[in-house]
């Protein structure tokens, strides 16, 4: 894949071996790994339970797809019914498929033409969500986006995130489907909401007759219903994805019993083929499984506890890091979730935080860490704390970033 090519230094790390948290390149480089496939292996690399869940099914039970529905498939949605608290759930292989699947039953029972995103934000590759907030407002596609079928602005609006003016603004058109957000930006950098934004958000769609979907992908680091529980969000739709299946492809969206009921009205939609809401693997045996194994035995809510107690310990060693060696960055944390960022305060908003990207300095960092045996993701500045991370690997990052901003700054604190 293309984006494989992103690490810093010119050319990716080849994977010989992954554990835990730890991974070898195939020069025999040992790495603490803090990338955790950004997000798809936050529940460590190769998780004993998840094997154990996948390795019953494809060899003792047999079926990896099978275009039926398995028991494990029920488990899971139960539980993450109880996750979330939304009362139905389809599976999907990703949350981009997720995303984009939920936005056209969105469109199907609002009438409504168009979606509700945030500028800078980020859910896969859904076309309707690469859009930065231009002149006025208006709907602008995301720089570098590659052969758009059609203008941004026919199919979405837009707004910056922590502004519920802007949001008031766009959904007053009364075109608007649905608001697809996350509950924190995360791929450009951490931007955290502002006390009463995301309650704000929720009264604004219900005012506006429009659907609130939380894409909890990235921020399930909050704790084990992701900020929906965490926070005591009201969503019409959850999207899910990456981690959930351990490493092995998985997604899922979960509907509300309202938006199930309006669906149910509308007899004349296939909703098996040419709907568009559906794949042949979706669902599969396998990643059902796989998921199964991963939520009941290694996303607990004890689990929890230690990886955001970790993500604590990171964000205040970077801290204090910082005041010592007087540098004017910052750092945000969404749970096990950790990232720093150019720019001090921390961003509000996504157009404040890619204001404050710095491509040479970060890659400067990201081959500091590698070369002293650390990784951070690739696309930026995130760290993630999983099952199998400790204190003492927290603490080496610490020590490399408090090096790193020595020679940087040429300081000696």
């Amino acid at each position: 894949m293309t984006w494989m090519n992103k690490w810093s230094g010119g050319y990716p790390l080849y994977l010989a071996t992954a554990r835990g948290n730890r991974v070898t390149d195939v020069d025999g480089n040992e790495y603490v790994d803090f990338a955790l496939g950004d997000t798809g292996a936050m529940a460590g690399h190769s998780p004993a339970a998840t094997i154990a869940g996948v390795t019953q099914r494809i060899s003792e039970l047999g079926g990896i797809t099978t275009m039926m529905p398995t028991a494990d498939a029920e488990w899971v949605a139960d539980d993450l019914t109880r996750r979330f608290g939304l009362p139905l759930w389809s599976f999907t292989l990703t949350a981009t498929d997720a995303n984009r699947w939920a936005l056209r039953l969105a469109r199907m029972i609002t009438g409504r033409p168009k979606v509700l995103a945030f500028s800078y934000c980020y859910h896969g590759s859904v076309d309707e969500t690469f859009v930065i907030s231009g002149d006025d407002g208006k709907a602008t596609l995301r720089e570098g986006n590659v052969g758009a079928p059609i203008d941004i602005e026919r199919t979405t609006r837009v707004a910056e995130f922590n502004d519920l003016d802007s949001v008031e603004r766009a959904l007053a058109h009364g075109d608007v489907a649905v608001v697809i957000t996350e509950p924190a930006l995360t791929n450009i950098g951490i931007v955290l909401p502002e006390p009463g934004f995301m309650e704000g958000l929720r009264a604004l769609c219900t005012r506006y007759g429009a659907l609130l979907l939380i894409d909890e992908t990235h921020t399930i680091s909050a704790g084990p219903g992701g900020c929906t529980a965490a926070w005591s969000l009201d969503p019409d739709i959850v999207v899910i994805g990456k981690s959930i299946g351990g490493g092995v492809p998985s997604g899922a969206y979960g509907i509300s019993a309202e938006v199930a009921d309006h669906v149910a009205r509308h007899e004349e939609a296939d909703l098996i083929d040419v709907g568009g809401v559906g794949g042949t693997l979706a669902g599969n045996a396998m990643s059902t499984a796989a998921m199964r194994a991963t939520l009941e035995h290694v996303f607990t809510d004890e689990a929890f506890v230690h990886m955001i107690s970790l993500g604590t310990r990171f964000r205040e060693g970077v801290e204090q890091a910082l005041i010592r060696h007087g540098v004017p960055w910052s750092i945000s944390q969404l749970g096990a979730r950790a990232e720093y960022r150019f720019c001090s305060p921390a961003p509000k908003t996504g157009s404040e935080s890619a204001a404050a990207h710095d491509e040479a300095l970060e890659e400067y960092l990201h081959l500091f860490m590698a070369n002293r045996g650390v990784l951070m993701t690739p696309f930026h500045n995130m760290a993630l704390m999983c099952p199998a991370t400790s204190a003492v690997d927290v603490d080496l990052h610490t020590s490399l970033f408090g090096e790193a901003l020595v020679r940087l700054t040429n300081s000696t604190a």
